[in-house]
């Protein structure tokens, strides 16, 4: 893409943001994988909807320069033509890499890379005045460049990313390796996670006694290419089979088809039902678009009232230290029940880089647990009774929980985890008019 049209865009939003000053700024974009509904406030969107280009794929010195609002699909794909890949790919097409560079993405080779934003190495934030600032790990803007990960737009928007590629092979073979207990699943995801020659590694709780653990490694060659696009879901392959393998594209799409598992709740793993979607609905934007629509018109709520029932949305990922991963998954299988649960271990790329609002211990290896779903039962609890317990069990065994979807902390616990005194310098610098949200606010209070 040619630079100057970049920039000719850039100007077009710095122009449209300082016209909007004074009023409720929210992003105009085409999908969102946030999971917490605003509560009725109206708002000015400001429409980033062409900042989804690739600006540059470097295999040379393994760099990509890509616009904030690129979906993965289409970075991979831009990618995968320089047999290079994004150093962490998060698991849904239509997650964009600004997105995750302000909230925090992950997937199956963070045990290597961490997260997202770790991959991250110059960033050109839009800040709420209408002005743009290059922040990169060692210039004036540096602070920025520490505690923009985890603001989720409160201290700017990501306009273009510059960040770190690693070689791609045509294939990933998998090796899945079974577990009957918590405590030697998690002995051996920690082991696994020193070896070098794997690329990468996650896993998936199916029930107390039954735990998977998934180890892909790149390949030039396969004796064959199983397809999880359409007829076969791929979670189910990890209890069936021992090896598999898989083109990488494939592997990296591998949850997207079906939301992980969570496109059973809406029928699309019955196989009548998965023929009427067809291949070409079967992903995470048709289920994420059900979803807002479901949201907006709450059917499954007016529903469940007249059977009823109550339920509570418990959609969650939080990071764990390894040494008390096996404590928390016992906690969860007492009070949250459902399954599966998805595992994933991460672990700082440069143990030297402290990120301000996602403070995570760089010597330790982390494990991330993702679980979505929804808990109904006959009697009416108080809001948010599940991911209150949660919270402070997350807060109880020193981790960390992501921001993405309903959090019920109180203030106090919400700047003790978060960082407030370096978040009030940051907002202080550089949104000193606060033309942009607060943190607590925009992620607890919803407002």
């Amino acid at each position: 893409m040619d630079m100057a049209r970049h920039t000719e865009k850039t100007r077009r939003l710095m122009e449209a943001l300082r016209a909007a000053r004074g009023r409720d700024i929210r992003l105009g974009k085409d999908s969102s994988n946030l999971f917490r509904d605003r509560h009725g406030v109206s708002s000015h969107k400001l429409d980033v909807r062409d900042f989804n280009e690739v600006l540059r794929v470097d295999p040379e010195k393994s760099q990509i320069v890509v616009e904030g609002m690129t979906p993965y699909v289409k970075l991979v794909s831009e990618c995968l033509q320089y047999n290079v890949m994004p150093a962490v790919v998060p698991q849904l097409k239509s997650i964009t890499i600004g997105g995750a560079t302000a909230g925090c993405g992950i997937e199956s080779s963070s045990f290597r890379y961490g997260l997202v934003h770790e991959t991250v190495q110059e960033m050109e934030i839009l800040l709420g005045d209408g002005r743009t600032v290059v922040c990169t790990p060692d210039n004036e803007h540096r602070d920025l460049f520490y505690g923009f990960p985890n603001s989720y737009g409160t201290l700017g928007y990501c306009l273009s990313i510059k960040a770190k590629t690693v070689p791609a092979k045509k294939y990933v073979k998998l090796t899945h390796i079974r577990h009957a207990r918590p405590a030697d699943f998690f002995v051996d995801l920690e082991d696994k996670c020193r070896h070098h020659d794997l690329d990468f590694v996650d896993g998936v709780v199916f029930g107390q006694n039954q735990m998977v653990i998934t180890l892909g490694q790149f390949v030039d060659e396969a004796p064959y290419a199983s397809d999880y696009t359409y007829k076969n879901i791929f979670y189910k392959s990890l209890c069936e089979r021992a090896e598999d393998f898989l083109t990488t594209e494939d592997y990296l799409w591998r949850w997207d088809t079906d939301w992980f598992w969570c496109s059973k709740n809406l029928l699309a793993q019955n196989p009548i039902i998965r023929r009427l979607y067809g291949k070409r609905h079967l992903n995470s934007v048709t289920y994420t678009k059900i979803m807002r629509l479901n949201s907006r018109w709450k059917l499954s709520r007016s529903i469940e009232r007249l059977l009823g029932y109550h339920s509570e949305s418990v959609i969650q990922d939080v990071e764990l230290p390894i040494e008390h991963a096996a404590e928390f998954l016992a906690f969860y299988h007492d009070v949250i029940r459902f399954i599966p649960v998805w595992i994933c271990p991460i672990r700082a790329y440069d143990e030297t880089a402290r990120f301000d609002l996602y403070r995570m211990d760089p010597r330790k290896l982390y494990v991330n647990f993702g679980f979505w779903d929804m808990i109904r039962g006959r009697e009416r609890l108080s809001p948010g009774y599940y991911n209150r317990q949660i919270e402070e069990k997350v807060l109880a065994l020193g981790g960390m929980k992501s921001l993405y979807s309903d959090s019920y902390f109180t203030s106090e616990q919400f700047w003790k985890l978060y960082n407030k005194p370096v978040y009030d310098r940051l907002k202080k610098k550089y949104d000193p008019e606060g033309a942009l949200k607060d943190l607590y606010r925009k992620c607890v209070l919803k407002v």
